[in-house]
């Protein structure tokens, strides 16, 4: 069983119980914090391997808290994920631009949220061999020789889809936002608009065929690669 820890960061005392249930079951160790200023400081003493924070707290709320763990050399690497109201959808964008690595809408499943820790804490391991290709089901991205599968089928793609493709594919689940996608690609000096990001989408999807469907449509948010 897995015994990585775990920081539950909620306000509310019967979701951090039943968090607290959930985890401890699955064999994660639990840390809890109430608010954001414990958040913080257990985050930074004792460095868990995984952090889940609700973006509604009194006083420092969620975004601040993720806000500082990212520009903290000792916790910017640590995987986050956020649980947020429905209606949200611009705290999301906010917290995925600053580093969050997924986010769960209360109210929510536990099951959907621990299959969503163990995808991102998946992420950490590493996915590239020595051959520098991504395979997933009849999907091959050789990244030396720049070239695309579809099963026994190669895929002609422009240079930015096959960067939107490969950033999309090495972290399969994560979402990312139309801003984060382009700002990858072009920089940030690229003028971003959410059309231009769609178009590429549906182009990319078009010509993957049958593997086109890997690429989630994530409303309001961006997209990501089917985990």
């Amino acid at each position: 069983m897995s015994k990585e820890k775990v920081l539950l960061v909620d306000d509310e005392e019967d979701i951090l119980e039943l968090l607290q249930y959930h985890f401890a079951r699955e064999g994660y160790t639990i840390m809890t914090a109430d608010s954001g200023e414990e958040a913080l400081r257990r985050a930074r003493n004792e460095t868990p391997d995984m952090i889940i924070l609700d973006l509604m707290l009194p006083g420092l709320d969620g975004l601040d808290v993720c806000r500082q763990l990212k520009k903290d050399t000792a916790t910017e690497d640590i995987p986050l994920i956020m649980l947020t109201a429905k209606g949200e959808e611009s705290d999301v964008i906010i917290g995925l631009e600053l580093g969050a690595d997924d986010y769960v809408t209360k109210p929510f499943s536990p099951k959907v949220l621990l299959a969503r820790v163990r995808s991102v804490l998946r992420r950490r391991e590493p996915r590239r061999k020595e051959t520098d290709k991504i395979r997933i089901h009849d999907l091959i991205i050789d990244l030396a020789r720049h070239e695309i599968l579809v099963g026994s089928r190669r895929v002609e793609l422009t240079f930015t889809e096959f960067r939107t493709l490969q950033m999309l594919a090495e972290k399969p689940g994560r979402v990312f936002t139309r801003y984060q996608i382009v700002d990858a690609i072009r920089g940030g000096e690229y003028a971003v608009t959410d059309r231009a990001v769609d178009v590429q989408i549906a182009s990319l999807r078009k010509k993957l065929g049958s593997a086109g469907a890997y690429i989630e449509t994530i409303r309001g948010i961006g997209y990501r690669f089917k985990d």
